[in-house]
This record gives structure tokens, sequence and C-alpha cells, in this order.
């Protein structure tokens, strides 16, 4: 039985701050933006549209995941090249995001989030695994 500490809390906290706004923007795109225009966006950036269908996944199935607590040292790591490929989007509109087109400190915070949660693991309330990929994800993956 885990033993729930502030810690744990603190951990779980910050789990479902980083899986809710990733699952809330992937239905942001998915809902509002829609899957085209969402593409279209990608491709005004001169990413390719696959790029587009894989953050939405990404933000989806990863955000999820990290609300439920299930791989979520993974899953977080994993988060890390989309968050980084935001800021990256954003770092040429200025700091706030309240800049025209939105500035990169959000999608900066996103990282440290999720950066904390690749550390940390799930904490209290964690799903922690599924049995039947248990055996593939390394040890130390497993929080």
């Amino acid at each position: 039985m885990t033993q729930h500490t502030d810690m744990n809390y603190g951990a779980f906290v910050t789990r479902v701050s980083l899986g809710g706004v990733l699952l809330a923007h992937g239905l942001l795109k998915l809902i509002v933006f829609t899957i085209p225009g969402t593409v279209g966006y990608f491709e005004s950036l001169g990413l390719p549209a696959m790029a587009a269908y894989l953050t939405i996944f990404a933000e989806l199935v990863g955000g999820t995941a990290i609300i439920l607590g299930l791989y979520t040292r993974l899953a977080a790591l994993l988060s890390l090249p989309l968050l980084i490929g935001s800021v990256w989007a954003h770092a040429g509109n200025g700091w706030l995001f309240s800049a025209p087109n939105g500035g990169w400190e959000f999608p900066l915070l996103l990282v440290a989030l999720a950066t904390v949660v690749a550390l940390q693991g799930g904490g209290a309330f964690a799903l922690r695994k599924l049995p039947v990929i248990d055996g593939f994800i390394p040890q130390a993956l497993k929080a």
C-alpha cells in the first residue's frame, strides 16, 4: 500500500494540472479549431500536416494518461517534445501568452510541469500501470 504524504498529494495536483491542460488543448484543437483548422495552422508555421494529427493525438491520449496516472513518467516524458515545440511555435510572439498569437511563457511553464511530473511520478491516486503492457516499460518509468 502506498503511504500518502504531502509530496504524494503535491505530485497528484501537478499531475492532474498538466494532464488537464494537455487534454483541454487537444479538445480545443479537435472541437473548436477542428482538425482541418489545426492542420492549416500547423502548415502556416511550415510544419507538415502530420504534426497536427500527432499533436492532437498526443494531447488527448497523453493528457488522459497523465490525469489517470497511467505510466505517468513515460507520458510526461513523451509530452516534452510536443511542449518544447509549442515553445518554439510561440517564441516569435514575445514572452506573455496574452500577446497576439500567444507568447512563450505558458508553453514554457508546461515544459517545467512535465519535467516535474516526469521526475516525481504520479503521486497519490495514480492508477499506476496496466498489467497488459507492464513488462515492456522500464522500472524507472513505472511511477
